[in-house]
């Protein structure tokens, strides 16, 4: 029995988690379930799922649900606020942490089930973006297991040799090819990207996924992090990564090795088969997801990248390069252009523009703790927050 935490259990990695887990009731039990604040749905789960605790992050929905349990007679406590997150991802009785809290609120509770040794399933790119050296370090030193949920991550590690300890290149791999759809606005006239809207930005042509990160699929800095991500998950260069526009996302990613042998992982678009990868490795389970009909499939293609339509492709791989807080200023300021742009402060095209800005003006330092993640992190977000705020 593997006794699980889920961070973040109301969005949809966290739903596609219980999802998969309740194929393999007799084998997970659920320790604790945390949302932001979609307090129905949680209470839903909640009452399905009968978890020690809930965490939520403010004081009176945490009342509010706390009542509502007890109304139901469910014995779950709940609990509020950063400290409750990092409590729940570290208890001791917890084998296993689903790392799915979207953005720079995942990074605290992300480091704490770390630091606790714990298995950690990683949906949180953002984790490792900020903090990629400071994240991998805390995970060596204290014996965590971090394996990779995002569908391209996971598909990479599928296609590795296990164990790689003694590194990708001495392992007889060449490079890592990252693929993407390419989001809605792939062929859209580059003259019609600044008037679209957040509704059409959201409307991913293959993928079910929260409106933060559809966006970032139709800039493409989701590829963006998952460059970031994967120099820190798999300890290569940038140089040594390539994307790869692919339209129908069945191929998840590849991995060529020197002798020219591609592996692939292929499969439906759907986040359980990742989800189900990372939950019984190394065994394989149940996931729920269809065979791929190979049948049907139809052509396979295969495109490089528009670096004019997609600059946040650039500004990920400038940030990398560039080192020590600038990855954490990237991340930052991409949040906050998105939150304005799904708030229709921003046309789409100014998401680029403000993250340049940051990456621009924000002194680039090196990083020894976490408090220095966290400053930059700040600094960015002001920065693109006052931005906004003159142009509005």
């Amino acid at each position: 029995m593997t006794t699980i935490t889920i961070l973040g259990a109301t969005g949809t990695i966290g739903v596609n988690t219980l999802d998969v887990i309740g194929r393999q009731a007799d084998s997970y039990r659920i320790h604790a379930l945390t949302a932001r604040r979609n307090i129905n749905k949680l209470f839903d789960q909640c009452v399905a799922w009968q978890p020690r605790f809930a965490v939520v992050e403010a004081d009176v929905d945490a009342a509010a649900l706390s009542a509502r349990l007890r109304a139901a007679g469910v014995a779950t406590e709940v609990l509020a606020g950063a400290a409750a997150l990092a409590e729940v991802a570290s208890a001791k009785e917890v084998d296993c942490v689903m790392a799915a809290i979207v953005g720079a609120a995942g990074l605290l509770p992300n480091l704490a089930a770390v630091e606790a040794g714990k298995r950690v399933l990683l949906a949180n790119k953002e984790a490792l973006v900020m903090s990629g050296p400071l994240f991998t370090d805390a995970a060596r030193r204290h014996g965590a297991t971090v394996l990779p949920i995002d569908s391209e991550h996971n598909a990479i590690f599928q296609c590795l040799p296990q164990p790689a300890n003694e590194g990708l290149p001495a392992a007889g791999v060449k490079r890592l090819l990252l693929t993407g759809s390419g989001g809605p606005f792939r062929t859209l006239p580059l003259d019609e990207l600044e008037t679209v809207t957040p509704e059409q930005a959201c409307r991913h042509p293959n993928w079910v996924m929260g409106r933060k990160i559809s966006v970032d699929s139709a800039t493409m800095m989701n590829k963006g992090l998952e460059i970031i991500e994967a120099c820190w998950l798999f300890d290569v260069p940038h140089r040594f990564i390539e994307v790869v526009v692919h339209p129908q996302s069945v191929i998840h990613s590849m991995v060529e090795y020197l002798d020219g042998s591609v592996l692939a992982q292929l499969g439906n678009p759907d986040m359980r088969t990742p989800i189900a990868h990372a939950l019984a490795w190394p065994r394989r389970i149940e996931s729920g997801v269809p065979s791929l009909d190979f049948f049907r499939l139809g052509a396979l293609t295969f495109d490089p990248p528009d670096e004019q339509r997609f600059p946040c492709l650039r500004l990920a791989r400038e940030a990398i390069a560039a080192g020590g807080n600038a990855t954490a200023v990237l991340n930052a300021a991409n949040e906050e252009a998105v939150a304005a742009f799904l708030d229709q402060a921003i046309p789409f095209t100014a998401i680029a523009r403000l993250i340049e800005r940051a990456l621009e003006r924000i002194a680039i330092r090196a990083v020894n703790c976490l408090d220095e993640v966290l400053e930059a992190d700040r600094e960015a977000r002001l920065l693109v927050r006052s931005a906004i705020s003159e142009t509005s």
